[in-house]
């Protein structure tokens, strides 16, 4: 088939991709007085996390089912949680879990071996793939397979992009990108196609619905159209974040959109979903694009973004998403300093929330989300050493949480968390 033809001739050219790295992460020095501070505090940091168990359960359960090629059992799975907008506990759709177990192995085999350097004859860029795609081939109506695979490719072509602006990606590398979404637009639209007129129901199926959104990543819908496709996602499962997050983020000027536009579409959600996240709309919309946008927060309306923040931990206080926000303040804003004056008076404004965030909502300090958090959240990050980064994120977070009781530990007390939150306790 025309992309296996294609991506054989980049493997024949590449050796190595453009990506983002956890070295910056483990590399942080600690400031002594840091390091003082948080020898004062007491906080869990339990490991798997609650969401994790949950997510790991699903995702788990996705990768053995595709290990044993029982595709029915994979689908009937998928189907029921789609229906039932089914989510863990921080809103994660379980229909999406699921199939990103089911393409794990088939997209970390290929991350590996771009990472390693090696060639097309080596093989890993090519047999997992077409092992999907003769599945596919085995039932080519089912929207559930050609979701799995649809992704699958677009994975693939992230994991030839990597996550740095176009202008720093190989030319072979973007035309991987390319030749694998292209591939995944072909796949969901012969889906929908296979569909008569009039009984097409994949429009309320919120996996399908997510997948054809994610092919806005490669830049062919108008922003106009990007924007209604995540409308559409949005309003079909209102409590579940990521597609406010996308949106934002496709909608920014280092991608394809403006300020302008992420301005309005930003106020337009919170508007739509104010029954279910007050102002958190806004603040989801936004949330991504701050800190790499010194444009965006320079014009943001950072008294509304705190309002949505207030709100969103209001509406979802569970460690995952408090963790999240906490580590977002203090970490992905609070460390990104601006030339820009008014940029940086509002990532100063944002960063100074991290103080109530961990005083009224946090009780426990979950490592890996402090880890990502200095990477900005990044999902395309390469990670060698779980272990390390867990660690590194873990003494992040510790220092940051401490500096927050940096008065009440230099009056000689100690801060302990509970399960009703942070506790100040005399020597």
């Amino acid at each position: 088939m025309d992309l296996l033809d294609k991506a054989r001739r980049f493997c024949a050219s590449i050796l190595t991709r453009s990506s983002a790295t956890a070295d910056d992460v483990l590399r942080v020095a600690v400031p002594q007085d840091q390091a003082r501070l948080a020898e004062k505090l007491s906080i869990p940091c339990p490991n798997p996390t609650a969401e994790d168990k949950v997510r790991d359960e699903h995702r788990l359960h996705g990768q053995f089912l595709a290990r044993q090629e029982r595709w029915s059992d994979l689908v009937d799975d998928v189907e029921r949680a789609d229906a039932a907008f089914e989510m863990t506990p921080a809103a994660m759709p379980v229909a999406d879990l699921l199939c990103y177990g089911a393409r794990a192995d088939v997209v970390a085999t290929v991350e590996h071996a771009l990472i390693d350097g090696q060639s097309r004859e080596d093989g890993p860029f090519i047999d997992g793939i077409e092992a999907l795609e003769e599945m596919l081939a085995e039932d080519p109506k089912n929207p559930i397979r050609a979701v799995i695979v649809a992704l699958t490719h677009m994975d693939l072509g992230w994991a030839w992009r990597g996550s740095e602006s176009q202008e720093s990606v190989p030319e072979a590398n973007l035309s991987a990108f390319d030749a694998h979404f292209d591939r995944a637009r072909d796949i969901l639209a012969q889906c929908e196609k296979s569909f008569p007129r009039g009984e097409n129901h994949l429009h309320k199926s919120p996996l399908f619905v997510s997948a054809t959104c994610a092919l806005n990543a490669s830049g062919i819908a108008p922003t106009a159209r990007l924007a209604q496709d995540y409308e559409r996602l949005i309003d079909l499962n209102v409590m579940s974040p990521g597609p406010m997050r996308a949106l934002g983020t496709y909608l920014s000027p280092r991608w394809y959109g403006s300020q302008t536009e992420l301005e309005v579409e930003a106020r337009r959600t919170a508007a739509r979903t104010q029954k279910a996240w007050g102002a958190g709309g806004y603040t989801w919309v936004m949330m991504d694009v701050l800190a790499g946008d010194d444009v965006t927060c320079a014009q943001v309306d950072v008294e509304f973004f705190v309002e949505g923040l207030r709100d969103i931990l209001d509406r979802m206080p569970d460690q995952h998403t408090a963790n999240v926000f906490a580590a977002y303040c203090a970490l992905t804003l609070g460390e990104h300093h601006f030339a820009d004056e008014r940029a940086e008076t509002t990532r100063r404004k944002i960063s100074r929330c991290v103080d109530w965030i961990v005083r009224s909502y946090m009780t426990e300090l979950h490592p890996l989300i402090w880890a990502h958090a200095r990477a900005g959240f990044d999902n395309n990050l390469r990670v060698r050493s779980h272990r390390k980064f867990a660690d590194a994120g873990r003494q992040n977070g510790m220092q940051k949480i401490a500096e927050v009781f940096r008065r009440e530990i230099e009056n000689n007390q100690t801060i302990e968390f509970t399960a009703n939150g942070p506790v100040a306790r005399h020597c």
